[in-house]
C-alpha cells in the first residue's frame, strides 16, 4: 500500500459504533502519531462540538486535539456565513450544530420566518419541528443539510441517519436540499485547507461507501475501506469505483505501512 503524508478518518464506524471503540482504532493513531504523520478526523456528525469528540476518544485510550476534528457542522457553519454572513437559521440539531453557527455570527431563530433552514441529525426530533422547518422552506428559506447519512451505526445496530431526517422536509417540500458533509466536496476542501496538502498526497478512510469512499473519489483522492461498519466488502467491490484498498480493520492498515 502507499504510503500518504496524511489521512483524514471517519469517525462513526470506523474508529467507533456508538460507545463501543472499534478493534485498531487506538493503535492506528498511535501509529500516525508516533511517525508523526498529520490526520484529521473529518465526520458527518453534526451533533458533537470538537471538543466533545476528543473527549469521547480520549475515553477510549485514542489521542486527538479540537483542532483535528472537522465536522459537517462546522462546514455547514462556514457555508453559510461566507455566503450570507449574519443570516437567521431554522435549525434541527444537536448543540455541536447550534454552537457551530453561532460562533460564525449566524442566528438562530425559533419560527419559519428565516434565510435558511438547516437539519442535523436530531435525536429529539418531533413532528413540530419537522413542520417548522418544511413551512420555512415553503416560504422560501434556502434548504441546508449537513450529510446525506440515512442510518448511522449504534450499539443497537443503524439506526435513522440525517439524510432520513431530511428526506421528511424534501419530500413534503419538494425541494432537495444542499449537503455539506460527505461525500460532498465541501467538507473535503475544508479538510485539505486545514492540511495544506494536495489530495494526492492524502488518503481518505472510512467504512462507509456511499459517503466515506465516495467523498475521497469527489475529490480525486485515494481510499482506505475498512470493513468494521456499514458497507461491506462485497458490496464495495461492486461498485462502478471500487475503493483504492479495502481492509477488515485498521490493525490491517497499520501491518500494510510497517511493510
Amino acid at each position: 500500500m502507499k504510503h500518504y503524508k496524511a489521512y483524514l478518518i471517519d469517525l462513526d464506524g470506523t474508529m467507533y459504533k456508538g460507545n463501543e471503540q472499534i478493534d485498531g482504532a487506538t493503535q492506528f493513531i498511535e501509529y500516525l502519531n508516533k511517525h508523526e504523520i498529520p490526520h484529521l478526523f473529518v465526520t458527518n456528525n453534526s451533533t458533537k462540538e470538537p471538543a466533545e469528540v476528543v473527549e469521547k476518544l480520549k475515553a477510549m485510550g485514542v489521542t486527538a486535539k479540537p483542532d483535528e476534528v472537522v465536522t459537517s457542522a462546522i462546514a455547514t457553519a462556514e457555508y453559510i456565513a461566507e455566503a450570507h454572513p449574519g443570516a437567521s437559521i431554522y435549525m434541527l440539531g444537536g448543540s455541536g450544530l447550534e454552537q457551530a453557527l453561532t460562533n460564525h455570527g449566524l442566528v438562530i431563530k425559533n419560527d419559519e420566518f428565516v434565510d435558511y433552514v438547516v437539519i442535523g441529525l436530531d435525536e429529539a426530533v418531533t413532528y413540530e419541528k419537522l413542520a417548522t422547518a418544511t413551512l420555512g422552506v415553503r416560504n422560501g428559506a434556502t434548504f441546508i443539510s449537513t450529510n446525506k447519512d440515512v442510518s448511522i451505526p449504534k450499539e443497537r445496530g443503524f439506526l435513522p441517519g440525517n439524510g432520513a431526517i431530511t428526506s421528511v422536509v424534501s419530500t413534503s417540500t419538494g425541494v432537495q436540499p444542499t449537503f455539506i458533509g460527505k461525500p460532498e466536496p465541501i467538507i473535503m476542501n475544508k479538510a485539505m485547507e486545514i492540511l495544506g496538502l494536495d489530495c494526492s498526497e492524502v488518503a481518505m478512510v472510512g467504512d462507509l461507501y456511499d459517503t466515506d469512499i465516495l467523498s475521497g473519489i469527489n475529490v480525486n483522492m485515494d481510499t482506505i475501506h475498512v470493513q468494521t461498519g456499514v458497507s461491506s466488502l462485497d458490496e464495495v467491490k461492486l461498485k462502478d469505483v471500487p475503493p483504492t484498498y479495502s481492509f477488515k480493520d485498521l490493525n490491517e492498515v497499520i501491518k500494510e505501512l510497517e511493510i
